[in-house]
């Protein structure tokens, strides 16, 4: 019959959302529209630039070469300057360079130590000398021999049984080395000072049983820059991958 409008009947099915102007079902509340700004995406902070010197201290004996190689492949835009230090001015000359090649002990307040490697001390006699006989020394074999300390020994050692020497201290272990190579005396060094003023008239021997000399790297902890980060990573074996 024209006009009679049937209503959805059993097994018939109705699609698409409630009518315009009608609640939704219960239990199924509208999702509100999403009016929140997105937030533009905030840049990167931008890297510093690289410095365009890093000053490295050193004392004598200190064998920095193969970081440095390792330093010039990897931060070509930064210049590695090695400056010599004596070892007593090395505390003072922290407050002058980016880091430093030290001896310890040294005072630590306000550094950052690493403990890089240590020296076995030797015996620097002359070239004839009998200790030349026996391959390594202990300290009883030094009773009786002259021992010369110059002004900037390093190790501060107390070798029971040696005697002093009736003439002023060297200056220098350099002379040092020269004096006993005359046949006066001997002087006990950190092995890599008896190979930095080695000679023909002179020879050295190992002291077992002696105090070792320990070579470590330190910088002022204020001034801890990512150059030093990087040279940091180098002493200690990181590759140019390694994360800090």
């Amino acid at each position: 019959m024209a006009g009679n409008r049937r209503g959805p009947g059993p097994g018939r099915r109705t699609f698409g959302g409630p009518a315009k102007g009608r609640k939704p079902p219960a239990g199924k509340p509208a999702k509100p529209a999403n009016t929140k700004p997105s937030r533009p995406a905030q840049p990167a902070p931008a890297s510093p630039p690289p410095a365009e010197t890093f000053t490295l201290g050193a004392v004598p004996g200190a064998t920095p070469g193969k970081w440095i190689d390792i330093w010039n492949e990897r931060m070509p835009r930064t210049r590695l300057v090695l400056v010599p230090v004596a070892v007593a001015d090395q505390r003072a000359a922290l407050d002058e360079v980016d880091a430093a090649l030290v001896r310890l002990p040294i005072e630590p307040t306000g550094l950052h130590v690493i403990r890089l490697y240590d020296e076995v001390p030797v015996v620097v006699m002359a070239a004839d000398s009998h200790l030349t006989a026996a391959d390594e020394l202990e300290v009883g074999d030094l009773a009786g021999e002259v021992l010369i300390v110059p002004r900037d020994d390093v190790l501060g050692l107390d070798v029971p049984g040696t005697v002093a020497p009736a003439f002023d201290s060297p200056e220098t272990t350099e002379d040092a080395v020269a004096t006993v190579a005359t046949g006066v005396g001997i002087v006990v060094v950190p092995m890599s000072l008896a190979r930095l003023h080695h000679r023909k008239d002179a020879d050295y021997r190992p002291l077992r049983g002696a105090p070792v000399s320990t070579v470590a790297l330190a910088w002022d902890a204020d001034r801890t820059t990512p150059e030093v980060e990087t040279f940091v990573g180098i002493v200690r074996g990181r590759t140019s991958n390694s994360s800090r």
